[in-house]
């Protein structure tokens, strides 16, 4: 390696950054605006390895590269522009290429450039190109922050080694000279004629020039030397290489030290409907000029003349190109006279010759042709950079065709064929366009340039062939396959069918195919008899904690913590009932109330009730109006006694003399006592005196306007009585009403109700001294103060199917489902969504004991919460046994039995087993056919790059009516017309429901650190808390209006202003405000707001102020860019204070500590600090970085333990405190050893055992060492006041302790349990499931109220905080994260307003966070292979149920599969055929559509595709039993090169296109080898057979699909919808045949439909055709790039920080990676294991398979079992038990029934033929998972 390249401080930079290779759509920028780099476009798309540009100079097939490329991303809903830098045009050039090529480079940059620029605006993409001379330019800095770019796509100058073989092969002769095979001639070798023998066909003498002779001799070079001399071959890149490296990193360097993230572009890639690249996250970098040295810099290059042409008006705009660039090529005597007229030939032939007939072979000799090509290309790219040309270009309105400017392979052609000369001359258009333009040539050179003469030559006998042997359409026939049902759907899909073919097999495969036909199953499920069995001896009694967990879990949810909670008993009706209940439209839409008991129900009065009129009592009324009598002097003598008892508490209470605790204690005796109590209102009476009093004294000290929080608080109390009745006594009302006057709160009214009596206190507002009015008008104060107080009933009304007055919305969602409909709610997180699951479910549970409602959660833990709120909510009685209302289903667990429960909580995946199981569907009174109704929470998953799939395909197969929930869809419209579309499919109606506002407003600021921070224990919280955090130093409020910094982005439909906002925001618009851009004056707040402000009326308003805004932000010349930016001017420099002093005694041994306001550790606790101060603890702190949040962790308790521990060093009260609890241990040590001394005598009464009486101090002792002392529950070594954030008062100590003794026995942490004391905890995915429980269990109590999370909390989860901190930033942290976690602050019924704080996040983040829109959703393609196969499994093994009818009929019925592809019926149905015929082709599907031999083991590794089908590849041929004969004699050899094997195949991971300077540096050094080893032989070989073989396949698809379905020509570039070529043009003898699989513009480099692998058919397959990559049922493992050894390493060394530093595997991320690979292990292992076992079904126990984490935590529950006694109770909810209900009765095997192997078809003649390869290949998969996982489990220790 060069020094310069170790050296180089950019490239030494470049390795150190972090990078994370995500979906840059869906989980990183959404619709963000991205910018990319023109050069690092062109540089990747030149770099493709089928464009020929060296020899062919194919510009046009180029620009369809790139307008494919940015197709692509435009179809994946990429939102971005082209930025072009002047300096950067260079760059473009590939490294490897030759110098002599580079012109042509440069050409085809700036026709592309040009392209763009003039076609982009028609094209509908909505993408801009913009130029500037440099990335550094001040213009470019202004154009980044106006359109608030997220972030840049660039090339980072690292060469994939594809690109490096193609251009320098590293062969003797010359690349040039010798092309690939791919473009030769049809007889495979060059050309034999030379060009030097023949002089041109049409070319007369010159008659005036001497110069220009007629002889093609004299105008052309000679023909090449030896080609070593001019182009040496080289073993390293040369220093353009390097150089070109440079500047790209240090133009990524800028970026990043501007708060950049960048993408790279040449790691692009696009999966299904995702594009995934490597990002390169931003980091603080000194200063952006570091390396401004390395910042390339434009080359000086000529700029021709532009002169004008005669009758050029007439001309295109190639053609007058190539006229001005043959002028001043011809002046400058730089070409031929014999060269232009070939040039102008070419171009006469290319506005006429059609685009699919331009596939020419490749001549013998391209030099000659690559030196005239780089001539003129350096002409026309003077041209093309001349200001007139560009002037005159925006001009010009003739048709814009440069982009087919040249053709180098049709020029070489035109020299090379006389005959297609001939042919060409002797078409009239052609001719005469060729004469034109010689003439005006002609004209300006003042030269004939255009005589010919007919050409001479006869037809050349060596024509060209096409190599393309793929077979044609009419050739190729499919295997026949013959299923009713299917066949119904595939009728329009004519192909033709050879029924006599017969699959070609070898005899091995046919031994292992006979040995392996007896597995498909035939069988019927019997009937299960006898008692359950129990799996283990330990499942009982995990199931037993687990639901003395769930109940613990559930009162923590329920807030029922320390009482019983009483579920309500639900009684199912009987079947007419039900029935008539559910028969569809009869429901009336919104019933207001019941019948009662004496009316019947029609509503009118019952036989039986009261009539009219006086009528005589009755002995039975009589009764009950004396029982009335005694109840209500029972009611007036327990008032009495609540009277007494609270005149006495207030008596209590009034001993205070401070007014805030007397409030704090009012408040706590007002929630002591029953709602409508009768001394509610005299208590509020009371509190609101304390707020009196304190409001006095504050108006007192302070004349400005402070302390408004104290009458928001008033006002709040007042709202509150105004609505109550009982209670209310004149007295009462008197006071409030005084109050009220004073105040200025007159517009609150009350009424009197009740007795009166006198007040037990002496109310302070009735005799108050001097004024105590609020500052300003009323109604300014309710916005500015009394936001979070509002009324927010939004049109509510009472209604008898809720225990709650629900809003209109919730009402039309109960009407819904009462009409038996699938619903999509989107409302925003706290809105009320919760109880819509819950009626759904007690609907279905009153319908009957045998619906089932399906309750389906994106994760583990949202699973567990949603049980135990069933668990709460729901109990039932049940006829038989076995039966449940809830059970739970995910990999690791199971609880209670998913068949017999009625409300199943599961995940995606399993939901989707169960579904597609056979055993499931074989009756009425299956399991499937039973589901009523499942509940999609959280559906915008739908969008997720991982679980999206099989969220959709739920979506399409849910035999029932749906409830998809969520508060983040972007496009909720499109997403619900596709649902709708998908439910009718299904024959049932969508209703769709949009809900905008939240319940509680959330509030953003952005935290600003002081510079230095004295910390010396936690200050005092305030007794009185008042919402909101702006009187709080240090907190800088963030005003949403300020956010819209990007004016061409439209403001978020969820961008929510609360009544202070709407306030701040007139008051700044009417001060800006112009005559041109008014603000009604209806909006005026005094006129638009009533006097008593509602949550509803604020909405109002805030529509018509939004209204004027968006006006505004549209038009650039309104006030609104001055509006942002003073209602943002406090964050543009925020102050920051000099010190925060934690409490007021700080002594000169509390050192200050110095804040660094970058530093995430430094600013954490100052943070937590304020916020504690100002009363918004608890408080979610969320970080992406599993290991940031931990470190983040150790940083706040260390910092506290120190602090701790210096204060008890220095501080006399801590020295006391200590010496009396010694003091006390010896008094307790001494009364002990007195009690248990040995019997005495008898003692005389008051007398010791020696007959004398005890001192009066012994009897002192003694007494204190019995009784109970404040000594008895201190521990000195807990943490002290101050130096926590726990909440002491919300568990006891004993409780704590059994928490953390539990936590123990699972070998948790000891740092982390420690943690729990001071209050803090962590939450992702990686902790102990144990710890994560416990920590949501204390969160929710109040205990905890410091949590630091990653993703986990955000969806769903209940974990109310009064605010939610952002800590850093990170590539995840996108808008629709945001949106997630901020939801969990401020939730419904716990606080008022809910707090969202920035921490460390950059405030262009925040802005963009909060003013940028939800991304949109994009679906999947749901027919893959593996899901056909599944399908057929269901239908055959369901025997042809109904069920599996309509399953397969609502997938295959759809017209719109996926969100956004609309109506493709034809091709998904084309698809679906060569789908089958690949599983018929590989064995797994018979003629009828049986499944067969291995299709089980396949389809259980779903969740991989691609890998699994090369799985089976390599199971059905044989290789994995080779491989593993030798396991019992060589076990490390086998298993290691069977993991080998498996790495290629799953968990592929592409390395970065790696670099020299990273392989010498970090690779060569390593344990780890990096780079995955190439397969065993014998595996490729059978892996590149089973891809021959589907490439053959799928080729077929295209080209039949092509053929009937694709009528018109492939002739429009791909963005921008340019047709190119010409039509009628004449014939083309010695051309290549014109492809029908291929794209024309690919051919244009020789190609045709011959593939070499399906990811050449699939990125240069025709238009028009659909073919994904991702479902076609194959996996690359010959990659052009190499893959990352990371699951092969780990195997070898079990190292995590080696996959770090030289894998570079993220450490957070390791868990993950290796998790994936340990469940496909286990998949396998079961799979193979049901092969084996003769009694087994094909899918037995695959919903129970668990990865080694899974396995690690029930082996962990049994070894705490084992240590502890039948009677300890809790247990984690990672249990895997398998139990029926509480009783535990254990669940059954299948739950429908079980297995038999007498009705098993297999053959008697395959029986007996051994089985001894698969036993080896099942020994040797258990080894090499042993081994996994024990290295595995050994990373967690």
């Amino acid at each position: 390696m060069e020094p310069f390249v170790c050296e180089n401080p950019v490239l030494q930079w470049y390795q150190t950054i972090r990078t994370r290779r995500v979906d840059l759509v869906g989980d990183f920028a959404g619709s963000e605006l991205c910018l990319i780099e023109l050069d690092s476009l062109l540089l990747h798309c030149f770099s493709n390895t089928s464009l020929d540009f060296s020899d062919g100079c194919q510009i046009l097939h180029a620009a369809y590269i790139v307008e494919k490329l940015l197709r692509d991303l435009v179809s994946r809903k990429c939102n971005f522009n082209i930025v072009c830098f002047e300096q950067n045009e260079g760059l473009c050039v590939p490294p490897m290429a030759h110098r002599r090529d580079r012109p042509k480079y440069i050409l085809a940059r700036w026709i592309i450039y040009r392209h763009l620029q003039r076609t982009l605006s028609s094209s509908g993409s909505g993408i801009s190109l913009h130029t500037f001379g440099a990335f550094t330019d001040a213009v470019f800095a202004q154009y980044l922050q106006d359109t608030d770019t997220y972030f840049v796509m660039c090339h980072d100058g690292a060469v994939s080694s594809s690109a490096q073989c193609d251009a320098n092969p590293g062969k003797p002769e010359d690349y040039r000279s010798k092309p690939p095979p791919s473009v030769w001639n049809s007889a495979g070798r060059a050309i034999p004629r030379d060009f030097h023998d023949t002089k041109w066909p049409f070319v007369e003498e010159e008659v005036e020039n001497p110069v220009n002779t007629v002889d093609k001799t004299s105008s052309l070079p000679p023909p090449p030397k030896d080609e070593s001399e001019e182009r040496p071959r080289r073993a390293r890149p040369p220093p353009s290489d390097v150089e070109g490296k440079i500047a790209f990193r240090a133009m990524i360097s800028w970026f990043i030290a501007k708060q950049y993230n960048v993408a790279l572009i040449n790691e692009l890639t696009f999966v299904d409907t995702k594009a995934w690249s490597v990002v390169l996250e931003f980091e603080r970098v000194e200063a952006s000029t570091r390396f401004s040295a390395f910042y390339t810099t434009k080359p000086t290059e000529h700029v021709a003349p532009l002169h004008t042409l005669p009758a050029a008006e007439k001309l295109s705009v190639r053609e007058q190109v190539t006229v001005y660039a043959l002028n001043n090529a011809l002046s400058r005597g730089s070409m031929k006279h014999g060269e232009a007229r070939l040039m102008l030939l070419h171009t006469s032939a290319i506005s006429f010759l059609p685009l699919r007939s331009r596939r020419f072979p490749m001549p013998k000799y391209p030099i000659w042709i690559c030196s005239l090509l780089s001539r003129f290309s350096t002409e026309v790219t003077s041209l093309l950079r001349s200001d007139g040309f560009h002037y005159w270009l925006d001009f010009e309105k003739g048709p814009f065709n440069l982009v087919d400017f040249v053709d180098g392979r049709l020029m070489a052609f035109i020299m090379d064929n006389d005959e297609f000369c001939s042919a060409l001359l002797a078409h009239d258009a052609v001719k005469a366009k060729f004469e034109a333009l010689g003439e005006m040539l002609s004209g300006v050179v003042r030269q004939n340039i255009a005589r010919i003469t007919p050409p001479k030559t006869a037809a050349r006998a060596d024509t060209a062939v096409d190599t393309d042997t793929s077979p044609k359409s009419d050739e190729y026939a499919i295997l026949p396959f013959k299923n009713p049902v299917f066949n119904k759907h595939l009728a329009p899909v004519i192909l033709r069918v050879d029924d006599e073919q017969i699959p070609h097999i070898t005899l091995d495969q046919a031994k292992i195919f006979l040995e392996l036909t007896h597995w498909h199953n035939h069988k019927k499920a019997l009937a299960v008899k006898g008692p359950p069995k129990v799996d283990d001896k330990w499942a009982r009694r995990r199931n037993q904690r687990f639901l003395a967990e769930m109940q613990a879990y559930a009162a923590s949810l329920m807030n029922a913590s320390g009482k019983m909670m009483e579920p309500e008993t639900v009684v199912a009706v009987s079947s007419t009932e039900s029935d008539s209940s559910s028969s569809g439209p009869a429901v009336q839409p919104t019933k207001t109330r019941k019948p009662t008991g004496k009316e019947n129900k029609k509503g009118q009065p019952s036989k039986n009730s009261k009539k009219p009129g006086p009528t005589k009592k009755g002995g039975k009324a009589a009764a009950l109006e004396a029982a009335a009598a005694v109840k209500a002097g029972k009611d007036q003598a327990r008032a009495d006694i609540n009277a007494s008892f609270w005149k006495e508490t207030c008596k209590h209470i009034m001993l205070q003399k401070d007014p805030q605790l007397r409030y704090v204690a009012a408040r706590a005796h007002l929630r002591s006592i029953p709602a409508g109590d009768l001394l509610i209102p005299e208590i509020e009476l009371f509190a609101i005196d304390c707020l009196l009093r304190i409001w006095a004294t504050e108006r007192k000290l302070n004349d400005a306007d402070s302390g408004l929080g104290i009458p928001a608080l008033i006002w709040d109390a007042f709202l509150r009585l105004s609505k109550v009745r009982a209670g209310m006594t004149t007295t009462v009302v008197a006071a409030l009403e005084k109050i009220s006057k004073e105040l200025g709160f007159s517009a609150i009214k009350f009424e009197s109700s009740s007795p009166d009596r006198p007040l037990a206190f002496l109310c302070y507002g009735t005799s108050v001294p001097g004024s105590l009015s609020i500052p300003g008008s009323p109604v300014d104060f309710q916005l500015e103060h009394c936001g979070p107080y509002f009324d927010r009933n939004i049109d509510s009304a009472p209604d008898d199917r809720v225990p709650f007055n629900p809003d209109a919305w919730q009402r039309k969602v109960l009407d819904a489902i009462d009409r038996d409909e699938s619903l999509l709610v989107v409302a925003p997180t706290s809105a009320g969504k919760t109880f819509i699951s819950f009626y759904a479910m007690k609907k279905v549970l009153k319908g009957s004991d045998d619906g089932i409602v399906v309750y389906v959660a994106p994760t583990k833990a949202l699973v567990n919460q949603i049980a135990a709120e069933i668990q709460a909510q729901f109990s039932k009685k049940y006829k038989h046994a076995g039966r449940s209302v809830w059970g739970i289903h995910t990999r690791d667990f199971r609880v209670n039995d998913p068949s017999t429960c009625q409300i199943l909580v599961t995940v995606p995946h399993i939901l989707q087993i169960m579904l597609l199981s056979p055993v499931h569907a074989q009756k009425a009174s299956s399991w499937s056919c039973r589901v009523k109704r499942i509940i999609f929470d959280e559906v915008h998953c739908i969008g997720q790059a991982e679980d999206g799939l099989i969220w959709q395909q739920l979506l399409l197969q849910a035999p029932c009516p749906i409830i998809a929930l969520s508060a983040t869809v972007g496009n909720p419209k499109e997403f619900g017309d596709w649902l709708s579309s998908t439910q009718e499919a299904n024959g049932m109606k969508l209703t769709t429901v949009q809900h905008h506002s939240r319940y509680s407003d959330l509030r953003k600021f952005i935290y600003v650190p002081p510079k230095t921070f004295c910390f010396s224990g936690l200050p005092d919280a305030p007794r009185i808390h008042t919402p909101g955090l702006d009187d709080r130093e240090g907190f800088s409020l963030v005003h949403p209006v300020a956010s819209l910094a990007n004016k061409s982005r439209t403001m978020p439909n969820d961008l929510s202003l609360e009544g202070r906002d709407c306030l701040r925001l007139w008051n700044c618009m009417a001060k800006h405000q112009t005559e041109k851009y008014p603000l009604p004056s209806n909006l005026h707040p005094k006129r638009a707001l009533p006097s008593v402000i509602k949550k509803v009326d604020v909405l109002k308003w805030e529509a018509g102020l939004k209204a004027v805004l968006a006006q505004w932000i549209a038009d650039h010349a309104s006030p609104f860019e001055t509006v942002r930016n003073e209602l943002g001017k406090e964050l543009d420099c925020p102050a920051r204070r000099d010190v925060l002093a934690t409490k007021h005694n700080c002594n000169a041994k509390c050192e200050a500590r110095e804040v660094h306001a970058e530093s995430l550790k430094s600013t954490i606790l100052p943070a937590l600090a304020d916020l504690h101060a100002k009363g918004a603890l608890p408080c979610i702190v969320f970080n992406w970085d599993r290991t940031h949040c931990e470190q983040l962790a150790r940083t706040i308790i260390d910092e506290l333990k120190m602090k701790e521990e210096l204060w008890k060093e220095t501080s006399p009260i801590w020295k006391k405190e200590m010496a009396d609890y010694a003091e006390y241990l010896r008094e307790q040590e001494a009364a002990t050893a007195r009690v248990k001394k040995a019997k005495a005598p008898k003692k005389v009464k008051g007398r010791d055992e020696e007959g004398e009486k005890p001192s009066a101090k012994e009897d002192k002792r003694e007494g204190v060492g019995l009784r109970e002392s404040k000594w008895a529950c201190f521990n000195p070594k807990a943490p002290l006041n101050g130096f926590h954030f726990v909440d002491v008062k919300k568990l006891a100590p004993s409780e704590l302790a059994q928490y953390q003794a539990e936590l123990r026995g699972r070998k948790v942490s000891k740092w982390l349990i420690e943690a729990l004391e001071r209050g803090i905890g962590i939450h992702h995915s990686g902790m102990n499931r144990k710890y994560r429980i416990i920590v949501e269990v204390l969160f929710r109590k109040g205990f905890l109220r410091v949590i630091i999370a990653t993703g986990t909390l955000a969806l769903g989860i209940n974990m109310p905080c009064k605010t939610v901190m952002f800590a850093g930033d990170s590539v995840f942290l996108t808008a629709l994260n945001f949106r997630q976690c901020a939801g969990r602050a401020g939730r419904r019924s716990f606080d008022v307003l809910g707090n969202v704080v920035f921490l460390c996040v950059p405030t262009v983040k925040v802005f963009r966070l909060i003013g940028s829109r939800l991304p949109d959703l994009s679906g999947h393609f749901p027919i893959t292979t593996s899901m056909v196969l599944r399908l057929a499994v269901l239908l055959h093994g369901s025997g042809n149920s109904p069920y599996a009818n309509q399953t397969i009929n609502a997938i295959l019925s759809q017209p719109c599969l996926y969100l956004g592809s609309g109506d493709s019926r034809a091709a998904v149905l084309h698809h679906l055929r060569f789908s089958i015929e690949y599983l018929r082709r590989q064995y797994l599907l018979d003629a009828r559509g049986v499944p067969i031999n291995f299709a089980g083991c396949v389809s259980h590794l779903y969740y991989t595709e691609g890998s699994a089908w090369v799985f089976h590849a390599l199971l059905s041929s044989g290789y994995l039993h080779k491989l593993c004969a030798d396991i019992d004699t060589k076990p490390q050899s086998t298993c290691r090169t069977l993991m080998l094997v498996m790495a290629h195949l799953f968990g592929q991971r592409p390395a970065r296109q790696a670099d020299s300077e990273f392989i010498d540096k970090v690779v060569h050094r390593s344990s780890s080898v990096v780079f995955l080893p190439p397969l065993p032989v014998p595996a490729q070989d059978v892996i590149a057979a089973h891809n021959a073989d589907t490439l053959a396949v799928f080729v077929a698809y295209v080209r039949t699909f092509a053929e009937q379905h694709l009528k018109s020509p492939d002739v429009a570039l791909p963005l921008t919808g340019v047709a190119v070529g010409g039509s009628g043009g004449p014939a083309t003898p010695g051309t290549l045949p014109a492809p029908t699989v291929r794209s024309a513009f690919v051919a244009l480099s020789g190609h045709g439909d011959e593939f070499g692998s399906i990811a050449e058919l699939c990125s240069t397959v025709r238009g028009g055709v659909f073919l994904e990559e991702a479902v076609v049922p194959y996996l690359p493992v010959e990659k052009s790039e190499p893959l990352n050894a990371y699951l092969y390493d780990f195997y070898k060394h079990g190292s995590v920080k080696e996959l770090e530093v030289a894998n570079g595997i993220r450490r957070s991320d390791v868990w993950y990676a290796l998790a994936d690979f340990s469940l496909v292990l286990a998949t396998i292992v079961t799979s193979i294991a049901n092969i084996l076992d003769e009694t087994a079904r094909p899918d037995e126990g695959m919903e129970d398979v668990v990865g080694v984490e899974d396995e690690r935590v029930t082996q962990e529950e049994n070894e705490v079992l084992a240590k502890s006694t039948p009677e300890t109770s809790g247990s984690s909810s990672d249990d895997e038990g398998e139990s029926d209900d509480a009783a535990a009765v254990m669940e059954s095997s299948t739950g429908e029934g079980t297995r038999s192997s007498q009705n098993r078809t297999t053959p008697a003649e395959t029986i007996h033929i051994d089985l001894q390869g698969l036993p080896k290949v099942l020994q040797a998969f258990t080894q090499l998972k042993a081994s996994f996982d024990e290295k595995f489990t050994r990373m967690w220790a």
